[in-house]
């Protein structure tokens, strides 16, 4: 388990936020739901989601990384 006020806790949740919303704009109708919103709060989701589209050969990457860093080094 993960302490979530830890730095390693904070990349991991992050890594997921990312990743998740990316997933979801790929799905039409959550898109349209759920990221609509380009500004304040849910635009942080809207965000990640840009995030995790326009580069994710470094998000795949990080999220392999700290898949073997807490499965093997922790």
């Amino acid at each position: 388990m993960t302490n979530a006020y830890s730095f390693e806790g904070i990349i991991v949740f992050s890594m997921l936020v990312i990743c998740t919303c990316a997933y979801m704009r790929r799905v039409p109708r959550l898109k349209k739901w759920f990221l609509s919103e380009k500004k304040g709060f849910l635009g942080v989701f809207y965000k990640a989601s840009v995030i995790g589209t326009r580069l994710h050969v470094p998000v795949a990457l990080t999220c392999i990384l700290m898949a073997f860093y807490i499965l093997f080094l922790r």
